[in-house]
């Protein structure tokens, strides 16, 4: 088997996304789009659902008006229970993403709990009216053991520094490649003794002047996805510009062909103008938002 083969077959981190957008009522959310990979129960058991406002996760998230990380989804407030627990699917995050007061969509990301995948999910937040840091709200640390998710419990951060600080200040995602020594990973140590070696992580939108972070941290065998793909405005917020990329693939990590758009040109730049999702083939188009604004554009791939 080729390196490029052995890559195609690991499982990612990310076992399935989706997301659900509001109905011409604005009182209920319906199924827009999903990669769903082999959970082909998990997918046949979502496509005809809808949630009203505080109803199942996405609801809830819509509600509270913030991330929800569900870290067992044989909880009562999943109603995919017997079919996340029969595709192995552990836990998930609730992203609502709001365009001023308006909820453009709620995205959802699914983990797995396998034994042999290595990784972590952390869902980081700062509240301005308690004090300046950043800490974790909660985690999924799957097989890293205890003593990491002890420390990253026990861990804060200020806006720019770490991996959910950068997140942070820079109000776009962050990609870590190597959080070994002198990487700005506060944990590096940990991290690498549990065998994670690389970031990735964004900020989430919310209605409040909280502030929210996810991020994935990954080991070389269990990568975060196939393929992520991220464009961020200029500086004369002119233009959306492919910043990064990164991918199991080498030779799939060159820019896409939207390399460098109008802010509303093409599936990205119409992601970015409306807030909302696009299913464009085998990847999922979704906009990364700040607060109440939207900051930059992700196309993920599983």
């Amino acid at each position: 088997m080729s390196p490029q083969d052995a890559s195609m077959n690991k499982k990612t981190f990310i076992r399935a996304v989706e997301y659900w957008v509001p109905d011409a009522s604005g009182s209920l959310l319906e199924f827009g789009g999903g990669l769903f990979g082999a959970a082909k129960r998990f997918e046949a058991a979502t496509r005809n659902l809808c949630f009203g406002r505080g109803e199942g996760l996405p609801g809830q998230a819509w509600e509270q008006g913030h991330p929800l990380m569900l870290k067992d989804l044989q909880s009562p407030l999943f109603r995919r229970a017997a079919a996340a627990l029969a595709d192995g699917l552990t836990c998930a995050v609730a992203l609502p993403v709001f365009v001023g007061e308006r909820l453009s969509t709620v995205v959802l990301l699914f983990c797995s709990g396998d034994a042999d995948l290595a990784g972590a999910i952390e869902l980081w937040h700062n509240d301005p009216a308690d004090n300046s840091d950043m800490t974790l709200q909660s985690g999924h640390y799957g097989n890293t053991g205890d003593t990491f998710e002890f420390l990253s419990s026990h861990t804060s951060f200020r806006c720019g520094t770490g991996l959910p600080g950068l997140a942070w200040d820079k109000q776009a995602p962050v990609f870590m490649p190597d959080l070994g020594r002198g990487s700005g990973f506060l944990r590096a140590d940990s991290a690498l003794k549990v065998g994670i070696n690389r970031g990735f992580a964004m900020p989430c939108g919310s209605v409040d002047d909280h502030v929210y972070v996810l991020a994935f941290l990954s080991a070389l065998a269990t990568p975060i996805a196939s393929q992520v793909d991220v464009w961020q405005p200029d500086a004369l917020q002119s233009h959306l510009v492919h910043s990064f990329s990164f991918s199991e693939t080498p030779s799939e990590t060159t820019p896409r062909p939207e390399h460098n758009l109008a802010l509303n040109d093409g599936v990205v730049g119409s992601v970015f103008a409306t807030g909302v999702p696009v299913q464009d083939g085998q990847r999922i188009v979704c906009p990364v938002a700040m607060q109440d604004h939207i900051t930059a554009v992700m196309a993920l791939s599983l």
